[in-house]
């Protein structure tokens, strides 16, 4: 592999982020410095940190971004939970971006098993 772009982790990790900027730019202005803000930056950090521990060079250190990257994703399940609470996002787009992060939650754990495999 010659980048962290050919990751289908990090596509669907990127998808997951641009689907939420669209999403999150229908909440309340009052929430652009709370709960927008949270949410995206939650997503972002994502496929940042697999990003970034792509690049560190070594697996223990590649492994410590995933699990980062695996908090935030769960960071983002429960404020899109909340969100959805607050009605801010319909139960279909909460249930099309929770079904999204499952499967990058599942994804995102057999890879990091695979690179603890190696440490």
């Amino acid at each position: 592999m010659k980048t962290f772009r050919e990751l289908l982790i990090w596509q669907k990790a990127m998808k997951l982020v641009t689907n939420c900027y669209s999403i999150s730019s229908n909440f309340p202005k009052e929430e652009q410095f709370g709960l927008t803000s949270q949410i995206r930056r939650s997503t972002v950090s994502i496929p940042s940190n697999i990003s970034e521990g792509y690049g560190r060079g070594t697996n223990k250190d590649y492994y410590r971004f995933l699990t980062i990257s695996l908090g935030s994703l769960f960071e983002f399940q429960t404020q899109i939970e909340i969100a959805f609470n607050l009605q801010y996002i319909s139960k279909e787009n909460f249930n099309q971006l929770y079904e999204d992060s499952r499967e990058l939650e599942r994804m995102l754990t057999a890879f990091m098993n695979k690179v603890k495999e190696t440490l």
